[in-house]
């Protein structure tokens, strides 16, 4: 039994990535394929079923409009369809909500998740990684008192839910990763560690330790009750 199980696992361990990975591509291609009307499908077309032609079609399309919305014309027309949608009561709504989250999230030059960082949640001493997504504006920056920072905190171990936060950007720490590895380490339940960075080992620099905590590292002075720095440890 025991050689029995310690082949299996080693099989499981090889075949589970695969098969989710597989899954995973196989819904994201058949969603795809089902906006495509069945008159152009390639038995339509062709009158032969071509696999993976309504796949390539959307792609095709969705690249398309992006060459021809990148000129003055396609910018001109994209804007006044924009007018026309944003006239329907309903529909504006759902539109423009989708429209900021894609234009700040997919922008090549939007902020959105481009930096992980480390907080105290749901309460002090307990931590936990999110990812800046901006900073407070409009109204809300007028009611906040100093420099606040707009956070998302991912659930585990489905980042697609979480949270979002605005927190004092004294109590958020940057942390030297990228946004593939910690999100690695959140769906993995803290399994795959992200790596450290080779510079601050090297430079043995102690991390960056918000106001109120009490550090742990040597060389970092510990706060006492009053508030005031005690002697370093």
């Amino acid at each position: 039994m025991r050689v029995f199980k310690k082949y299996f696992i080693t099989g499981l361990l090889i075949w589970v990535p695969l098969v989710i990975t597989v899954w995973v591509l196989g819904v994201l291609v058949a969603t795809l394929e089902g906006f495509v009307p069945n008159f152009l499908s390639a038995e339509s077309l062709f009158g032969v079923d071509i696999p993976g032609f309504r796949f390539v079609l959307v792609i095709l399309v969705v690249l398309l409009t992006g060459v021809f919305a990148a000129n003055l014309l396609g910018r001109t027309l994209v804007d006044a369809w924009e007018k026309i949608v944003g006239r329907i009561p309903l529909v504006r709504s759902i539109y423009n909500s989708v429209k900021q989250v894609s234009d700040t999230v997919l922008a090549p030059n939007g902020q959105a998740f481009r930096k992980a960082v480390l907080i105290q949640y749901p309460r002090l001493g307990s931590w936990t990684i999110a990812f800046q997504t901006g900073t407070p504006s409009g109204e809300v920056a007028e009611h906040l008192q100093g420099e606040h920072v707009s956070v998302y905190i991912p659930t585990t171990p489905n980042p697609t839910s979480g949270f979002f936060l605005m927190m004092p950007r004294s109590d958020v720490i940057d942390l030297h990763i990228s946004v593939d590895a910690a999100l690695k380490y959140v769906v993995s339940m803290g399994v795959v560690a992200p790596p450290a960075p080779a510079a601050a080992n090297a430079a043995n620099v102690p991390p960056t330790v918000p106001p109120g905590v009490i550090p742990t590292a040597p060389g970092v002075r510990r706060p006492s009750n009053d508030g005031s720095t005690g002697p370093e440890q």
